[in-house]
This record gives structure tokens, C-alpha cells and sequence, in this order.
């Protein structure tokens, strides 16, 4: 099998020892963005204009932290330079498609048409206690796993570091202007879990990463420890984001424990199967010293069975890791569904009888084709 690993609208990378390759559709690039560039690069962007330096962190606060896309807004600048200003610094990325609400408008599922006509989707999920942002890194996905509406339509190209960050700006523009029921507030989570395989556009969403991370004006001044990066089992990666410095969560989409299995359902498993998967996992534990989350889709009849929670349970025992079983969303014309609920009980059983920490995640927006890549298919 062969496997994207190059990133689209990035520089080339050097090669990982053992790594194989894949070039990406490649196609016309999104226009520079702020979120693009690192705050020194925002000002020689500012200079090359003629204007002072300091006008990009003007700029840089209005989108971060004022959570502002209209220039006329911006008045500490003078009015002759913003329109100029927004063109070099915040040119438009996402025109709205769809927005579809769930459980009382708290979730919001939103689905954005980028400058090419590519379609991606972002979710914005409120609980008593957080917001979570969940967003996409590719248009489409070239992993094909078989129960995935985003696998099953093909990788169209990678998404850029700011059509990333763009993202989960506009879901904090929802909150900022009271659009979410609850009130106020800002987007304390952000899950690589939308559409798309995080680690196949590695450059960009490191990218994505470091301005969610930085502080304003340079980015939203998130916690690192609040976002979680999810893969599907690329391993070189893997052992690369540990090395990084950034103590966000790994989730690794597992949904088989054996090989034979897991082979079907997540095909990257021939290039890496189970065990080097987990000894990369395992890895980026000990360096970082964060908890790993696995994620398991149960899906009925094909992994749900109780000598796959036991055997799930023997490789994860003592290790920092908690499993997180996910009922499938089945999408339009699928055999796979959802497990029934004795068989997630036993799962949920035998994973704790093996000391295993886990969690049925709660499942929102059946009723808006919330599992990824069904609104964009649809559309």
C-alpha cells in the first residue's frame, strides 16, 4: 500500500527512515493568511506594504482576540489602511455552505465551501463545562476506511495551516456574538477528528497547532492540553509529534485489536500494524507524559465482540492510555451500524474487568449527518 505523506501546500519534507509516499492532489494554493505566517513574517508582510511593523499586530489582535473580520471595525487604524491591511493579512478563506443545529442549537455543525469549491465540514460541541471545536485538516481523506463517509470520498487535497485555524475562529465568532445558546464563552477544546487524516498534512497542523497555542496577538492563547491530534496509525509521525513540545492529546483510531481485522478496517494497518502502532503510542507517552486516548468505533458484528475487549484489554494494560468506545454513526446506504447495547455493555465490562479506564462517548448530531463527511457528500 501506498500512503500520503507529502504535504500538499508545503514545502517539501525530508523523508522519515521507512516512510512510503504519496503526492496529494495538488491543485491552486489558498491565498497567504496571517494565521499562515509566524508574527515576524506578519510584519515584514506589514513593511513590504510601506506601513509600520506594528500595524500586523493591530491586525493579528482584531482576528485573535477581538475575533473581528470586518475592517471597518477595526478604529485603531486609520481608515485608508484597513482595507489594504486586510487584503495583505486576513483575505476570505471559508464562505458558509450549510449550518445545521442539534441538542437545542448547542451543537452546530457547519459546512464551509473554500476558495477551489472544496467542501469541509467543522462541528462546534457546547457542554455545561467546555467548548469543543472540531475541525478538519484535509478535504476528503485518503485512508479508506470502509465505515467512514470522509475515507469512503477519496482525499481531495490538504487544507491549509489558516483555513485550519479559520475554523475554530469562526466557531468563536459564534460564541462572541451569543449565536450559541448558553451565552458567552470561548472555545476551550479542539479535536483533530473532522475530515481527514491529521498526520498525513503534518506541516499545517503543526502550524494550526502552534497559532491556537500562542498567545495574542500571535494566536488564541489556547492550552495545548486542550487539543487533541488524532491518526489513524502513521507511525513516523507519531514518533515525530512527540518530539515537539507540545503536550496536546494523542488519539489514535484504532477499532480492531488484531491485525487480521484491523487490516480491513483501517488498511494503513498493513504499512504499520498493531503492535508498531502501539509501540509508537507507548512512545509518545513516555515523552510526553500525556495519557493517549484509543478510539474505538463498535460497530455491530464485525469488532464488538467480547474476545476483542479482552484482547483490546491485554495490550492497553498498564499503560497511560483510556479507551474511548464511540458508537458508529452509520452513514447513508452503510451495512455497518452501531453495536447493540448489551454487546457495548460486555464491551464496556471486560474492558474494565481488565483495568482499562474507558468512556462511551456521548454521540451528537445524529439528526444533521454528524459523522464526518456526510453533509459534504450530501451537498
Amino acid at each position: 500500500m501506498v500512503l500520503d505523506m507529502t504535504e500538499d501546500l508545503e514545502a517539501p519534507r525530508r523523508p522519515v527512515p521507512g516512510e512510503l509516499t504519496f503526492t496529494a492532489p495538488r491543485g491552486r494554493r489558498p491565498r497567504r493568511h496571517l494565521a499562515d505566517m509566524t508574527a515576524a513574517e506578519r510584519r515584514e508582510a506589514v513593511t513590504a506594504l510601506g506601513l509600520p511593523a506594528f500595524r500586523a499586530d493591530q491586525v493579528s489582535r482584531h482576528y485573535f482576540t477581538r475575533l473581528s473580520d470586518d475592517p471597518s471595525a477595526w478604529t485603531d487604524i486609520p481608515a485608508a489602511l484597513r482595507d489594504d491591511l486586510a487584503a495583505a493579512l486576513t483575505p476570505p478563506l471559508m464562505t458558509p455552505v450549510r449550518e445545521l443545529t442539534a441538542d437545542a442549537g448547542t451543537t452546530r455543525k457547519m459546512l464551509w465551501r473554500l476558495f477551489d469549491d472544496v467542501l469541509v465540514e467543522s462541528v462546534l460541541m457546547r457542554y455545561p463545562d467546555r467548548v469543543t471545536m472540531c475541525v478538519s485538516s484535509q478535504a476528503g481523506c485518503g485512508m479508506n476506511c470502509p465505515f467512514c463517509a470522509t475515507g469512503q470520498a477519496g482525499l481531495t487535497r490538504n487544507l491549509s495551516t489558516a483555513e485550519i485555524v479559520e475554523q475554530v475562529v469562526a466557531g468563536a465568532r459564534e460564541l462572541a456574538r451569543g449565536d450559541v445558546p448558553g451565552g458567552g464563552g470561548r472555545v476551550s477544546n479542539v479535536v483533530f477528528m473532522g475530515m481527514g487524516e491529521p498526520l498525513a498534512n503534518y506541516k499545517a497542523v503543526l502550524g494550526a497547532v502552534r497559532r491556537l497555542v500562542d498567545k495574542s496577538p500571535e494566536g488564541l492563547g489556547m492550552s495545548a492540553r486542550g487539543i487533541t491530534v488524532s491518526t489513524v496509525g502513521l507511525v513516523p509521525r507519531m514518533r515525530e509529534l512527540a518530539t515537539e513540545g507540545l503536550p496536546v492529546t494523542l488519539a489514535l483510531s484504532l477499532h480492531a485489536p488484531d491485525d487480521e481485522l484491523r487490516n480491513t478496517l483501517v488498511p494503513v494497518n498493513t504499512r504499520w500494524n498493531v503492535a508498531e502502532v502501539l509501540d509508537a503510542a507507548w512512545e509518545y507517552a513516555r515523552v510526553t507524559k500525556r495519557r493517549v486516548s484509543v478510539e474505538y468505533a463498535l460497530i455491530k458484528d464485525v469488532n464488538d465482540q467480547a474476545w476483542r475487549a479482552d484482547l483490546l484489554a491485554k495490550r492497553l494494560r498498564n499503560k497511560l492510555v483510556h479507551v474511548n468506545l464511540i458508537p458508529l454513526n452509520p452513514t447513508p446506504g452503510s451495512t455497518w451500524t452501531a453495536s447493540r447495547r448489551d454487546d457495548e455493555r460486555e464491551f464496556v465490562r471486560r474492558l474494565e474487568a481488565g483495568g482499562i479506564a474507558v468512556t462511551v462517548r456521548d454521540t451528537r448530531g445524529r439528526e444533521i449527518d454528524g459523522a464526518c463527511g456526510q453533509l459534504a457528500a450530501a451537498e
